[in-house]
């Protein structure tokens, strides 16, 4: 399975995203902001950073890229992106998420281990987890606030759509401690901590962000018609 990894002008954790889809046994493909085609990959990762500087909002820029244009088209067709930090703000200005980050409410950046719960195993991106999983990821953003109104977060809730929340102390103001949310589809993945940074032993706090990377198999192209709720549903015991 070949992965793509987004490189924009201020991406700092794309060599550990590449690193990361390698330890998952994946084929990791660099990609430039500037390409027009996705070079045949089946998977791209939006890596953390602070992409054009920041400027604007965070993300926005990045948002208009050239090869922004490819992922869009590829996401809209089932291809499963991952957006991690920079990236989740990237997907939410494209609108292949909702809602919104914005500065932490106490105004500081937070670099620290996390811990959080996978409450949505059914995603592109974290079926290698299992629902109610708490493991502990690198969290590090100065804008790391997930906000949205009241009706698109009780969709989220109500549609199985918040991948992970926060536990032991909300770190940044997101509402509802949401640390990561996805699609209708389950294949759009945007997640504030970083996985790629927990895929060794060695360095960083174990293990736990290598299910992201490892989960893709077997969920490449998933239609985009088919919702999280739907997934569930078919899987759910008949009463």
């Amino acid at each position: 399975m070949r992965v793509g990894v987004v490189t924009f002008p201020g991406s700092l954790d794309d060599v550990d995203a590449a690193r990361a889809i390698r330890a998952a046994g994946r084929e990791a493909v660099p990609l430039w902001h500037g390409d027009h085609d996705l070079r045949g990959v089946d998977a791209v990762v939006l890596p953390g950073g602070f992409s054009y500087g920041d400027y604007l909002r965070c993300g926005a820029i990045a948002r208009f890229a050239p090869v922004m244009t490819e992922v869009l088209a590829a996401a809209r067709e089932g291809m499963p992106v991952l957006g991690i930090c920079n990236g989740f703000q990237i997907l939410c200005e494209a609108h292949l998420l909702p809602g919104a980050l914005v500065r932490n409410h106490r105004q500081r950046f937070v670099c620290r281990d996390q811990r959080v719960r996978v409450d949505n195993s059914s995603t592109a991106w974290t079926a290698a987890y299992g629902d109610g999983q708490e493991i502990v990821l690198p969290l590090k953003n100065g804008e790391g606030g997930y906000v949205a109104d009241k009706t698109t977060l009780d969709r989220l809730e109500g549609d199985g759509q918040v991948v992970a929340r926060y536990l032991g102390g909300n770190p940044n103001g997101s509402l509802r401690d949401i640390a990561g949310i996805c699609n209708g589809a389950g294949t759009v993945v945007g997640l504030m901590p970083h996985p790629e940074h927990a895929v060794d032993a060695l360095c960083g706090p174990g293990t736990d962000g290598l299910g992201f990377f490892a989960s893709l198999s077997g969920r490449v192209a998933q239609p985009a018609a088919t919702s999280v709720t739907a997934s569930r549903a078919s899987t759910s015991p008949t009463p």
